[in-house]
């Protein structure tokens, strides 16, 4: 019999039994579209959390302030002490002390509501340095950032969001506007661009004011800073900033030993590195648990070619009267088997692009489409035809002649 001769018989086998043949690979077709879902899925949560915290640079450093205790002993968690002043991020910014920083950014920040005619908004008054643009890798949609001469003088200027605008004016051409903060009038002097969102926070929903403005007019005369972010002159030379830093600030805080310091140095590579890590893990996991569907799936082929044996034991009966052998029985029920997988794989692999295409604008996320993933759920999928199809192909061809034709 020749190889298409047996795709032939193969194939009308098939068709002669059209619902127990989907039926048979159901399982299959779930299993795969699970995998080219979960695969998606993870690589796509993978690719929006690594844009999102690379959007913020990848030659950044990000120092934060030790844990806080209150009265009763009680710790808080890392962040939410106040061991960061505007002292150490203007230490530094010295080009001396850190000689591999090419800027530096505090942020004080405070929940604040911003009030314009009849309408407010509450939002995140950030007060930071005339680096923070260049350090943020942020830009401008409208207007200009605050100057030194601001920070020097205490003005009260604000530059906002786009949402933030939007939120207060209906538009983002609000240049030259007047906004209340605390009974106090600020004038705004530029817009941000946008810049999207990272995981359910909006970035384009902020407020930025001087630091000196912020420190004694909004946070009574507070000099403590919940963040001091630190742009490396490159990526390459990130780690030695990270040391400069850190020595620097142990010195100005009197700590000796880097095991005891009341600060972390966090770098954006080792964040991305993590999340990565993380997603890596998961969708082993769920594309674990979508191979137990494919297992089902083979298992359901394995019952369907049994009893299709039994069903054509006259069949392979008379085959073998007319001078079949064993291997070319075996061959087509182990092609019928492959050609089920295959059938199987491709349905799967529809389905699950047809809901990769669908589901993000229902679910509001990112999922990517692997093409790597699709070829090899095929390749398993027609795997699992051949692997559960050798006990049923084999029992054929061990049958007798004089036995299978003599069966009813």
């Amino acid at each position: 019999m020749t190889p298409r001769d047996l795709l032939d018989s193969s194939w009308r086998a098939i068709r002669s039994h059209v619902m127990r043949s989907l039926l048979t690979i159901l399982g299959i077709i779930v299993g795969i579209a699970s995998v080219v879902l979960t695969v998606g899925l993870g690589l796509g949560t993978q690719r929006e959390v690594s844009a999102q915290i690379a959007s913020l640079g990848s030659d950044l450093l990000i120092v934060t302030p030790g844990s806080s205790t209150d009265s009763s002993g009680m710790r808080g968690g890392f962040g939410s002490g106040t061991t960061l002043t505007v002292a150490d991020a203007n230490a530094l910014a010295s080009q001396v002390a850190v000689p591999d920083a090419i800027g530096v950014a505090p942020e004080m920040t405070s929940s604040l509501s911003i009030e314009y005619g009849d309408s407010n908004w509450t939002t995140d008054v950030t007060g930071t340095s005339t680096s923070w643009l260049e350090v943020r890798s942020r830009d401008l949609l409208y207007g200009s950032f605050i100057t030194e001469d601001d920070e020097a003088s205490q003005a009260n200027v604000i530059v906002l969001g786009s949402d933030t605008a939007q939120e207060l004016f209906g538009s983002t051409a609000v240049v030259g506007q007047d906004v209340t903060i605390d009974s106090q009038t600020f004038t705004i002097v530029g817009v941000l661009t946008s810049a999207g969102s990272s995981g359910d926070t909006s970035l384009d929903d902020l407020a930025i004011v001087p630091i000196s403005t912020m420190s004694e007019e909004l946070n009574s005369s507070s000099q403590s800073v919940q963040t001091i972010y630190i742009k490396a002159a490159s990526s390459d030379l990130l780690s030695a900033a990270s040391q400069e830093s850190e020595a620097l600030l142990l010195n100005l805080h009197g700590i000796s030993s880097a095991d005891s310091a009341d600060f972390t140095i966090a770098v954006q590579s080792s964040l991305i590195d993590a999340a990565t890590s993380v997603y890596q893990k998961l969708t082993v996991l769920l594309t674990g648990i979508a191979a137990l569907a494919l297992l089902v799936g083979g298992i359901g082929v394995m019952n369907i070619m049994l009893v299709s044996v039994t069903e054509r034991t006259r069949e392979i009966g008379l085959r073998k009267a007319l001078g079949a052998n064993p291997a070319s029985i075996r061959n087509q029920f182990l092609t019928e088997a492959m050609i089920l997988g295959l059938s199987g794989g491709a349905l799967g692999v529809g389905i699950g692009v047809g809901l990769a295409l669908a589901l993000p604008a229902a679910l509001g996320t990112t999922i990517v489409i692997s093409g790597e993933a699709l070829v090899l759920s095929v390749v398993v999928a027609v795997g699992i035809g051949a692997v559960f199809g050798v006990y049923p192909a084999a029992r054929a061809a061990r049958l007798a002649p004089i036995d299978a034709l003599r069966a009813q």
